[in-house]
């Protein structure tokens, strides 16, 4: 792939995605805990340990889509990931449009 720009977000998301995963087990772990006094802190430890890859992947979907689609309904899809709030458009977005671009197989990569 020649897009270094993709190819960085890609790096970073991978970095930030085992940091989430870290996050689950201790967050799991502090569930785990019998004492109310381990468990607050750990379980609170994990969350924020999950905070950057959720904000990271919500900014970079719209980078992504500002930045490669040019398709048909570009307005509607810019649209439709800014006013949704839940995540679950962001993730049929991801594996509509960043996934095949990091593959190297989409319609729109560089």
């Amino acid at each position: 792939m020649s897009d270094a720009w993709l190819e960085e977000r890609i790096v970073m998301t991978k970095k930030l995605g085992l940091t989430a995963l870290a996050g689950v087990a201790v967050v799991a772990l502090g569930f785990g805990a019998k004492e109310i006094s381990i468990r607050v802190p750990v379980v609170l430890i994990g969350i924020l340990m999950l905070v950057p890859f959720f904000i990271h992947e919500t900014i970079f979907t719209v980078w992504h889509w500002k930045r490669r689609y040019r398709g048909e309904h570009s307005d509607l899809w810019g649209a439709l990931l800014v006013i949704e709030a839940s995540g679950w458009f962001k993730i049929v977005y991801w594996f509509r449009h960043i996934l095949p671009d990091w593959r190297g197989t989409g319609r729109y990569s560089g």
